[in-house]
């Protein structure tokens, strides 16, 4: 389990961090979210012992991360891929992390074997790709086989089966029981692999909820209804107070649901040839939540206007 409690950084006169307390229980895939510049780094260099909170505390299985004995056998983490001695071949970066831990000098094949890195294990790390990086990174997290996982934008690099890889890899330990922490900018990502979020902006958590619950509660979905008879159904709908747009040939509604809109359509014998609801998605909900947290915002101009 990780435990952040009132934690607080302050640099000069910039506060990174501000009474930012969160628990990040075991068995799940816990997304960790924020704009750029929101203080997620700087968290987890904290839970990690790599900066020193001006107040608070930060836990790793209740204890302090520079209390604990043998480190990677109870945390493993990934904050920067690239941050490893450029000239060293892999097996011998893994090997001298092994030794220094007390690990066995054949975890170090299994875990090249676990992310797929064996062939290019006697490869100077100079040359590797950022996603072969990642691949070594990773693999560094595993050597003590710990029960605390963290990783900083992990799927950074990765081509498509890497990332299918990496999401089933997290997804697998979770349900191992061990506590997964990942930080990502990658929306449809983390839709697809997180459980559970928790959000900050400009140091404050601003959500610590199911990632159902965070897109439902943070953004409005719409219906979508297609019907032969769709003016009649929109001048019902109308009627009840319910907004209304024209979309390639359907109707879409906000404040209502899907029930409802059957509900009215079969009091009156209308046909529908379609309904349903659309979700809103977690790049949406985010970006809703988080408006308020971003430094510096750019004008998005559609296409035509572009051109004008």
């Amino acid at each position: 389990m990780i435990e952040a409690r009132g934690l607080s950084k302050r640099y000069g006169d910039t506060l990174a961090v501000d009474d930012l307390s969160f628990t990040v229980q075991p068995g799940v895939v816990t997304g960790f979210l924020g704009p750029n510049g929101a203080g997620k780094s700087t968290t987890m260099r904290m839970l990690l012992g790599l900066d020193r909170p001006t107040k608070g505390t930060a836990l790793i299985s209740g204890k302090l991360y520079s209390s604990l004995k043998g480190p990677l056998h109870h945390v493993g983490a990934l904050l920067d891929a690239k941050d490893v001695h450029p000239g060293r071949k892999a097996r011998t970066h893994l090997l001298a992390l092994a030794q220094s831990n007390g690990i066995p000098r054949r975890r170090v094949d299994e875990v090249l074997e676990m992310t797929g890195m064996s062939t290019v294990a006697s490869k100077r790390i100079k040359g590797y790709s950022l996603g072969m990086s990642q691949r070594l990174g990773i693999a560094a997290t595993m050597l003590g086989d710990p029960e605390v996982l963290m990783f900083d934008e992990p799927v950074n690099g990765l081509d498509p089966e890497g990332i299918l890889w990496i999401r089933n890899f997290m997804r697998g330990l979770a349900a191992e029981g061990r506590t997964i922490l990942v930080s990502s900018n990658l929306m449809r990502e983390m839709s697809q692999t997180a459980d559970h979020l928790i959000v900050i902006g400009r140091g404050k958590l601003l959500a610590d909820v199911s990632t159902r619950e965070f897109i439902s509660h943070s953004s409005k979905g719409t219906v979508r209804v297609r019907s032969p008879q769709s003016d009649e159904l929109e001048r019902l709908l109308k009627a009840q107070g319910v907004e209304t747009e024209h979309v390639d040939g359907s109707l879409r509604l906000h404040g209502i649901t899907t029930d409802r809109v059957g509900d009215l359509a079969a009091a009156n014998q209308l046909t529908l040839h379609e309904l349903t609801e659309e979700k809103a998605s977690l790049e949406a909900a985010f970006m809703e939540m988080t408006r308020d947290s971003v430094d510096f915002h750019a004008e998005v101009s559609t296409p035509e206007e572009a051109a004008r």
